[in-house]
């Protein structure tokens, strides 16, 4: 008993002191300020690969630290345009969740499981049988924390690959309204707003729709399912 606490002690220390070092990382370099449409200007419009490749590195580590992914993807739009923006958006999502469920996976099991055993095990039931179909669902709603939910799946059992590809599926509709309001296309500012609105209102209201249909008695959680009534 005494070993397993050492090891849970150890274990959470490396995470804290890390998440320390990444916030301060953070703010030495000036990150944390850079996603802006100006900094888009001078370090990724027009820049090439070069551009993209700091954009997805940047966009990444972003979302893998619980900044808000619908930043990125607004960037993304008025970095690249819709269709450019949606490509390099969802891949830049997908790597955040990569990259935050497997560091959960690899260092913070232990820890979280101590201090949030209810809610894997909730989000474990909810992913075990159809991992894909169930992450989909989970993208889909417009409540609860993209952070949370890899780091929740990623100390559970679920299998990798069938969560990230559900993932990737479900971020696409919001990806989709974020990017186009940020996008420079040729639509009236108006439109392109309402648009927006629109499809998120509509992207939502399908989330619901789809997690009070297709859980099959599963639960995510007390308040999201609040949400969802």
């Amino acid at each position: 008993m005494a070993g397993v606490k050492l090891r849970l002690l150890v274990k959470g220390l490396i995470v804290m002191i890390s998440l320390v070092a990444l916030g301060w990382g953070l703010k030495a370099s000036g990150l944390g300020d850079m996603l802006d449409t100006h900094w888009v200007d001078a370090k990724i419009r027009g820049h090439g690969l070069s551009g993209d490749m700091i954009f997805l590195g940047i966009g990444s580590v972003v979302i893998a630290i619980g900044l808000p992914r619908q930043a990125v993807c607004f960037l993304a739009g008025y970095a690249f345009g819709l269709g450019g923006g949606v490509l390099l958006a969802t891949i830049a999502s997908v790597v955040g969740c990569v990259l935050s469920f497997l560091y959960a996976r690899l260092l913070g099991r232990d820890l979280v499981m101590h201090k949030f055993a209810p809610r894997v095990r909730r989000i474990d039931d909810f992913l075990h049988d159809n991992p894909m179909t169930m992450a989909v669902l989970i993208r889909f709603l417009p409540v609860g924390s993209n952070l949370l939910t890899n780091i929740l799946a990623g100390v559970s059992a679920v299998r990798p690959v069938p969560f990230f590809i559900g993932s990737a599926v479900g971020y696409l509709p919001q990806t989709v309204v974020f990017v186009l309001l940020g996008s420079g296309i040729h639509v009236d500012p108006v439109l392109r707003v309402s648009l927006s609105v629109v499809l998120f209102v509509a992207s939502a209201v399908l989330g619901v729709f789809l997690y009070k249909r297709l859980r099959h008695g599963h639960s995510l959680d007390a308040e999201i399912d609040g949400e969802a009534e």
